[in-house]
């Protein structure tokens, strides 16, 4: 029977629509807490937790905040989910209530519960005051505030949501949202709900998913659902068979040598279990989207979509990486820079899906990641720079340039990265292929930057690299 555990008590799925997100789902029990102000995964109002794994082998939980406006409700099956009305209520408030309510935190409340359940996952963060460091993004407690990267607020203001955030302390040894830490996550449930207008399966296994992918060959396949998600909500996108496959075991595997990353690993536990070991990809993670968005969003989900406009592929370009493909009729390993055939448009097969993806060592020396977007975090870029270079005794011996952005498919930057290698690593060098990569691609002119921006960006991403180098 597939059933939901919500602030501690189990509820029915059953008869839940198919295309129900977990928002219409909570709000239907009547915890109306967390709202609808996007639908799109950017203002944060319908935040909430769900036990996740914490990444130590299964031994532990980590209170995870997701965008419920996404997530399907029947994606939830089998798992535990926290609300704000199950963090506390007015006659017994949880830590991170109290201080949004003594700081000035809230006036019109609608975002309110969304920060609080983001606040509280931050709270719960196993190592938040043992790792911490001060400084203008993170509190004396160690308080990321990329943990409320995702959510917004029009009236109150940020700094005393920060001030809140910053004066939180460790939670009580007796806190049971605390003592949930140091157990098991729920395991995925096997799930299968249908109704008139379409069905949601999860497999048990990567074979039996491929099986259902052979026989299906149209079918959606769903990991994180930031995208899907967003589909469903305001294009009124129905998919008739859903496959979802972010929690099969085959796919969220990491290794490091070789460097080779599961596709239905989260964007935050891949961000966690590289632990520094790509440094391009570091620079990348804070400017891609929000921590809400990072904690669903998968790495094989972000270059399934092909979006031109995606900030993942630019890196992995520049990082030279391939990608392994899987079907019924076995794994092939495609190189990224051929992966992308058109606007949207991939070399995948039908029944076909993406299983890792391989990044080949030794990395480049010097990386770098621009992104220019109207908004510093949680937005879509205007254009995507990803820079890897190899110098040797003051001479660029190898180059490596991903773009997104300024084609209908993120692309290498060859003519650039021809017009770098085998010359010396200087501010003349870095001008001469700023002005050919100011000419790379096919900018547009649209709602978010004209071509003739882009253009210009793309050059300033190398001088700006130098400036960086130089300093």
């Amino acid at each position: 029977m597939a059933e939901v555990t919500v602030n501690g008590t189990t509820r029915p799925l059953a008869g839940t629509p198919v295309h129900c997100t977990a928002l219409d789902f909570l709000r239907g029990l009547g915890l109306t807490g967390a709202k609808e102000g996007c639908a799109e995964g950017e203002c944060g109002a319908c935040s909430v937790l769900v036990a996740r794994p914490d990444g130590r082998d299964g031994a532990g939980s980590a209170w995870t905040a997701l965008n419920s406006c996404l997530v399907p409700a029947a994606a939830l099956d089998g798992q535990e989910v926290v609300t704000a009305e199950g963090l506390g209520d007015p006659g017994d408030l949880h830590p991170v209530q109290r201080e949004l309510a003594d700081r000035g935190g809230s006036q019109c409340g609608y975002c309110t519960p969304g920060f609080v359940c983001s606040m509280a996952a931050e709270y719960y963060r196993a190592g938040r005051r043992a790792n911490g460091r001060a400084d203008h993004e993170h509190g004396p407690n160690g308080f990321d505030l990329h943990a409320l990267s995702g959510n917004l607020c029009r009236c109150t203001g940020y700094r005393p949501i920060r001030d809140a955030a910053w004066a939180l302390g460790d939670p009580d040894v007796a806190d049971p949202l605390a003592v949930r830490r140091t157990s098991p996550a729920p395991a995925p449930a096997a799930t299968r709900l249908a109704d008139g207008v379409g069905e949601f399966v999860r497999p048990a296994s990567l074979a039996e998913a491929l099986g259902l992918l052979a026989g299906h060959p149209d079918a959606t396949v769903l990991a994180g659902a930031t995208d899907v998600g967003v589909e469903v909500n305001l294009r009124g996108a129905r998919p008739a068979y859903v496959v979802a496959v972010d929690r099969l075991p085959e796919l969220r595997a990491v290794s490091l040598d070789p460097i080779q990353i599961g596709a239905a690993l989260t964007l935050s536990e891949v961000e966690r279990a590289l632990d520094g070991a790509v440094p391009l990809l570091d620079r990348v993670w804070p400017q891609f989207a929000s921590r809400l968005i990072r904690n669903g969003a998968t790495i094989g989900g972000n270059l399934g979509t092909a979006s031109p406009i995606g900030d993942l592929p630019p890196a992995l370009l520049a990082l030279e990486a391939t990608l392994v493909l899987s079907s019924a009729d076995g794994d092939r390993e495609v190189p990224l820079a051929g992966y992308f055939t058109g606007y949207r448009e991939t070399l995948l097969r039908p029944g076909e899906l993406i299983r890792s993806v391989r990044v080949p060592r030794p990395l480049a020396g010097l990386t770098a990641f621009h992104k220019i977007s109207k908004r510093r975090y949680d937005d879509i870029s205007s254009v995507a720079v990803a820079v890897a270079l190899d110098v040797t005794d003051g001479v660029v011996t190898r180059a490596r340039i991903g773009l997104g952005g300024v084609a209908a498919t993120p692309i290498r930057a060859r003519a650039t990265e021809a017009a770098l290698e085998g010359r010396p690593w200087t501010e003349a060098t870095a001008d001469d292929a700023a002005a050919v990569l100011a000419g790379e691609g096919t900018p547009m002119d649209d709602h978010r930057a004209s071509a003739a921006y882009r253009a210009a960006m793309l050059g300033q991403s190398l001088r700006k690299l130098w400036a960086e180098v130089a300093a």
